[in-house]
């Protein structure tokens, strides 16, 4: 008996392993691949850790990612943005802390929200943002830029070449920046 169950048991391991092989490609490269974005000024520390859709020949901003809808800001998890001090944020106050980062592309600009919520995932079942707006503490809007160049691959970096710290965001022909600064308070 306890043979024949061992025996079950085993058949179906291989069997599960060779559907999560063949099947689902579990050793298959992300087509959305993980990434993270990191700064350190003096004793400032930002991350981004998010994941970066390709273009791969499709429009991306009003069709793939549609306007005046609330977007992931990547693909598969929710985009998180850390900062371990106070930051000014186009004058307002983001408290120290971690947060997921949510945006509203439009076609002239960009909405972008801190929210202070953590999700497991970017979206749900019906592919809806998982985004909760009573968990926001900072909402923006920056311009929208557009770019010579097609950007292939979703990024988010940091940008301090002129001494001006900026969170950028590029895909296809379109750029956001998001101005920031260390508060000068201690609050």
């Amino acid at each position: 008996m306890l043979k024949r169950l061992l025996i079950a048991l085993s058949i179906i391991a291989l069997g599960l392993l060779l559907y999560s092989v063949f099947v689902e490609n579990i050793f298959a490269p992300r087509l959305s691949p993980k990434d993270t974005a990191k700064i350190t000024l003096n004793d400032l520390k930002l991350e981004v850790e998010y994941n970066r859709p390709s273009k791969r020949d499709r429009i991306v901003f009003g069709a793939l990612v549609p306007y005046d809808r609330v977007w992931r800001t990547g693909a598969n998890e929710a985009t998180t943005f850390e900062t371990n001090q106070n930051l000014l944020i186009d004058g307002i106050l983001l408290k120290k802390g971690k947060y997921t980062l949510w945006t509203v592309p439009m076609e002239n600009s960009w909405k972008v929200m801190f929210n202070s919520k953590q999700y497991e995932w970017g979206v749900d079942e019906k592919m809806e943002p998982m985004w909760d707006p009573n968990y926001d503490v900072l909402e923006i809007v920056v311009p929208s830029q557009d770019l010579e160049e097609t950007v292939e691959q979703f990024t988010i970096a940091f940008d301090n070449k002129l001494g001006t710290l900026k969170l950028t965001m590029a895909w296809d022909q379109t750029l956001i920046e998001i101005p920031m600064k260390v508060s000068p308070s201690k609050s």
